[in-house]
């Protein structure tokens, strides 16, 4: 780096990517600038099984010096812990993530930083995701695209909505390091997917905790990304198994920025909301739902999200009795 002083850090949680990498850091070296910004890119192997690794050795050799380009791997589970160890070794007053399988516009590192000089309240700040598909989506697929990161929200700034559970994924997501570290636990409750465990919300514990303390999250809609999604993720398997793990953590999420004594009417009105949910789905699609694979999604999630209360009793009475493991459902 020019001098001592890191204005941004892109940080890469990554997870078998040898083959998804190497586009990623590519559009990373093409990176369009119209002021003079030091970055650097921090990429947190979580585990990898194939050569992630090595393809970050083999690219370290030969990588503009001028752009510190550094490699840690993180040996506990879970894309939460990931992204705990980016902002560890962080050396920028704002971190950016990206996902291994995100392609950012040339000028999104650019646009990443200008916001973030601009707006000195945000916490955080995410722009639009779009989807580059493998595969045609079903259709009626837009009714649960935000399922699958992708967010596009239209050409105007605005405040997201973090009362309301409406927040950006952690995909393509920038965060102001005095944010996350005066107010995010070190120890996250929720992990992110793990073999055998589909329970998210990985993604909104951090910014929910980020909005507690205080701070701003925002919507940029100058910063565009693209997010890879396989055929594999478009299958009623494992659309099915996203729509419970992401109404699984819907309770949990809700007590973050709940006082103890609303924590009981948190639990009665998640379980009743979505006990009403269920039912007008039901009446809505019925005959429909073993065809339909949107609407499948939809009350799966819905039905997920009505017991996520009892899931967090489950997870509270776990970690009472000292149990160091993750509930498995």
């Amino acid at each position: 780096m020019k001098n001592d002083i890191c204005h941004l850090t892109l940080a890469i949680p990554t997870y078998n990517s040898e083959d998804r990498l190497a586009k990623l850091l590519d559009k990373l070296k093409s990176q369009i600038f119209e002021e003079n910004i030091n970055w650097e890119i921090v990429i947190i192997d979580n585990n990898s099984k194939d050569n992630t690794a090595l393809v970050i050795e083999n690219y370290q050799k030969t990588w503009n010096s001028q752009i510190s380009l550094r490699y840690f791997l993180e040996k506990e589970q879970g894309a939460a812990f990931a992204r705990v160890r980016a902002v560890k070794e962080a050396r920028g007053e704002i971190i950016a993530f990206l996902d291994d399988d995100n392609l950012p516009a040339s000028d999104w590192v650019a646009q990443a930083y200008t916001f973030g000089q601009k707006y000195p309240q945000a916490g955080a700040w995410s722009g639009q995701i779009h989807g580059e598909y493998e595969v045609k989506p079903p259709d009626n697929f837009e009714r649960i695209q935000a399922f699958m990161a992708i967010r596009e929200h239209g050409n105007e700034f605005h405040l997201f909505d973090p009362d309301n559970l409406r927040l950006p994924p952690g995909a393509a997501l920038v965060v102001r390091k005095q944010a996350w570290c005066e107010n995010v636990p070190q120890r996250p409750n929720l992990t992110g997917k793990l073999p055998g465990l589909m329970v998210q919300g990985d993604d909104y514990e951090p910014l929910l905790y980020i909005h507690k303390g205080g701070w701003q999250i925002w919507y940029n809609p100058a910063m565009h990304t693209y997010h890879q999604i396989p055929h594999w993720r478009l299958e009623k398997d494992y659309l099915i198994s996203l729509a419970r793990g992401c109404g699984l953590c819907h309770c949990q999420l809700r007590f973050i920025n709940a006082k103890t004594w609303q924590k009981p009417i948190v639990f009665a009105r998640t379980y009743l909301a979505n006990l009403r949910r269920v039912l007008r789905h039901l009446v809505k699609y019925r005959g429909q739902l073993n065809n339909d694979v949107i609407a499948r999604f939809e009350i799966e999630f819905y039905l997920s999200s009505m017991i996520s209360p009892f899931y967090s009793l489950k997870c509270y009475f776990v970690s009472i009795f000292g149990k160091n493991k993750v509930v498995k459902t």
